[in-house]
């Protein structure tokens, strides 16, 4: 550090011996950016993705009619990570740009494999947990050599030679007790004649029950053997995480299906606002025409004023139609991307689905209990209560004292050598099967601590933990009965919207015609036709804007209250095995069939679920992979919501969509995909079972479904 008349500055060190070579490491080598060594395959979507449509190069080569319904199916085939729109994509506000969510934060995004992982985690999983209770085997070999001065007059050395060998295996019940058997061998040689080589062999059985803190099934199910206070990770625990896990999935999948719906129905809109902005334009266009050519023969009707008003407004309706076709590209894209195609085929996705237009009928009382059933949210809060009562319950066994009944028995033998098949009772082994020499003990260990202070608090924290779950789902209740309030509500403004506008697109229509031929009489003026041509597209545009909105509505309705995933008709069940696993699984089940029953009384452990959640409410549950599988019978429209939601078929309405291409699209069979959950160490997959051949699709998206 040199100080001058400007300040201080830092100056490097001098060294004799500076050869230059660890700072040519760091500046050539240490701050290089480097590249994984990693070997992925691209996804065939990435790879052959064809250029973007845009305004430059808006002709597709065909176009593709896609149902909400094969949508959804599309949507849950490609989703091993489950993505998510966030605002990605087209709304009636115009176009939002690219999804970059997987970019920024892949860590955040749930996937099929996540149960799996939850199930499989080795510090806090269900068979991380069941490990605590599987037999340890335990193995010992010590080599010692002594040579230790002794004094008797001069100076003298004592040596010995000795070894250690044993091996034991040692395991925990579920009451808590620990077993252990043991097999010692200890091998002695004296450092004189009079201490000749010896063997000493021991066989030991012994064992630790805890008869107050630390006892029975309940608290080693919650806390596992060894547990301590404030840490519980017993397989009940392990249980519940992976019972929650399941119930992100859940929610997660609804958020798929959801978006999925945003989509469909977007593009739906981005059609019809496509077409109303056109048919503004061709209008503007033929009223320039007729005015230019007013204006060409020199008539009143083609003056100045009125062309360039006519011009005017022709360039504001190509403007407004440029941009409605640029963001049905972006719509089109954003469907795309929820159910997992490429960015771009060549074809243009055409929803072929009619809307509800129908009134539905509401009854709240019966929504809302459905909704207090249903909803993932409120069923994985009260996951996280029974977690916190089970850890109050553990945290109460550590008030007691410590007090543990040991005992264990010995079996010993010795002599000069370890194994001498002659003479059995000069060798360790033989004396040891003799039975002459054994011994036992059997006693008590008891420890208690002065105040329980640690423990006490343990306790009132499980208590305020249990208070606090509680809370928190009494006031989740109480905002799902808002966000209820609130969907009733738009629903009916929805409804009415609907209707006004669906009068307002009528009088609009009128309104055209009458001021048309007005002005076709010279009655009135050029800008009141256009301002009436205006008022038309934005009519007809606000028409499909609140029949979307309608749709939309609906389907909020059954995201808040739980039956989306029905709505829908997806059903989360388990993922196939190897044929290995179900041949052990049976023999495992007859295994059991062929054991007497056992009554644990008072040791069984209390019940900490309900049973399977019944996903759909309308049908019995079975087995879908029973014969009878494939006798299912035909659901309820999915148009129609579930219990307190009644909708009559919806009229038909024929969509104006746009003229490009061919309106012919390809015939893709894609069969009833059913959602399933994770087995243990397996990802979630989507399986598509044989069903027979379903009746035509309608506007009420008839499917048929499995159901767990």
């Amino acid at each position: 550090m040199l100080c001058g008349q400007f300040g201080c500055q830092p100056q490097q060190p001098l060294f004799l011996t500076e050869r230059g070579r660890w700072q040519n490491h760091y500046i050539s080598k240490a701050t290089k950016i480097e590249y994984p060594d990693t070997d992925v395959c691209s996804l065939p979507e990435v790879s052959q993705a064809a250029p973007p449509l845009t305004l430059s190069n808006p002709d597709p080569t065909a176009m593709w009619d896609l149902t909400l319904e094969e949508s959804v199916q599309m949507a849950l085939k490609n989703s091993k990570v489950i993505r998510t729109l966030n605002g990605v994509g087209f709304s009636k506000a115009g176009a939002s740009g690219a999804p970059g969510s997987l970019l920024q934060a892949p860590g955040g995004v749930s996937t099929v494999y996540d149960p799996a992982l939850i199930e499989s985690n080795p510090n806090y999983g269900i068979e991380a947990a069941l490990s605590a209770f599987d037999g340890t085997l335990n193995a010992t070999s010590t080599w010692n050599k002594t040579d230790d001065p002794a004094w008797n007059g001069r100076t003298i050395g004592t040596t010995g030679d000795t070894g250690n060998f044993g091996i034991g295996i040692s395991k925990y019940t579920a009451t808590g007790a620990q077993f252990q058997i043991y097999n010692g061998n200890r091998y002695n040689v004296g450092g004189n004649s009079n201490a000749p080589s010896s063997w000493t062999s021991y066989i030991q059985g012994t064992f630790r029950q805890p008869l107050l803190q630390g006892n029975g099934i309940q608290f080693n199910r919650i806390a596992g053997p060894n547990g301590q206070i404030g840490s519980y990770g017993g397989v009940a625990i392990a249980r519940l995480n992976t019972d929650t896990s399941l119930n992100d999935f859940e929610m997660a999948t609804r958020n798929l299906v959801a978006d999925v719906e945003k989509a469909y129905w977007n593009l739906y809109y981005a059609y019809h606002r496509l077409e109303s902005v056109r048919s503004g334009r061709d209008a503007a266009y033929q009223t320039w025409l007729q005015t230019k050519t007013h204006s060409d023969v020199g008539s009143r009707a083609g003056r100045s004023q009125y062309l360039a008003q006519a011009e005017h407004n022709y360039f504001t309706f190509r403007q407004q139609t440029e941009v409605a076709q640029s963001n049905l590209f972006t719509a089109e894209n954003a469907l795309r991307y929820i159910i997992g195609l490429t960015a771009t085929d060549g074809r243009l996705i055409r929803p072929v689905d009619n809307p509800i237009t129908a009134p539905i009928k509401l009854d709240w009382n019966s929504i809302v209990c459905e909704a207090l059933l249903r909803s993932p949210e409120l069923r994985k809060q009260k996951w996280v209560i029974k977690q916190r009562e089970l850890e109050l319950t553990a945290s109460k066994n550590f008030l007691l004292p410590r007090l543990d009944l040991e005992g264990g028995y010995t079996f010993s033998g010795a002599g000069k050598d370890l194994l001498d098949p002659e003479d059995r009772r000069s060798n360790a082994y033989g004396s040891l099967t003799t039975g002459d020499y054994q011994g036992w003990t059997l006693g008590l260990s008891a420890s208690m601590p002065f105040g329980w202070r640690r423990e006490l608090a343990g306790v009132r924290n499980a208590q305020l933990n249990v208070a606090k779950a509680k809370a928190v789902l009494q006031e989740q209740e109480l905002e799902l009965t808002h966000q209820l309030a609130d969907s009733f509500r738009t629903i009916d403004l929805a409804y009415q919207q609907m209707q006004t506008t669906l009068a307002g697109r009528r009088s609009a229509t009128d309104e055209v015609n009458a001021v048309a031929a007005a002005f076709q009489a010279g009655t009135i003026t050029l800008d009141q036709l256009l301002d009436a041509q205006r008022r038309q597209a934005e009519a007809e545009t606000d028409y499909y804007s609140s029949v979307v909105d309608y749709n939309l509505a609906i389907m909020t309705l059954h995201y808040r209250k739980g039956s989306l995933l029905e709505y829908d008709n997806v059903c989360l069940t388990e993922g196939s095995w190897p044929a290995k696993a179900y041949f052990d699984a049976k023999r495992r089940a007859r295994e059991r069939d062929a054991a007497h029953y056992m009554n644990y009384g008072l040791t069984r452990p209390r019940v900490v679920s309900r049973g399977t959640y019944q996903q759909f409410q309308n049908g019995d549950q079975y087995d879908y992979n029973s014969p009878a599988a494939d006798e299912l019978p035909m659901p309820m429209p999915m148009n129609n919501p579930k219990p307190g939601v009644e909708i009559p078929p919806a009229p038909t309405l024929a969509p104006k969509v746009l003229e490009t291409g061919s309106s012919s699209s390809p015939v893709i069979p894609i069969p009833v995909p059913v959602l399933q959950s994770s087995g243990m160490n397996k990802p979630v997959s989507f399986i598509q079972p044989e069903v027979p051949s379903a009746p035509a699709l309608t506007p009420a998206r008839n499917m048929r479904y499995i159901q767990k």
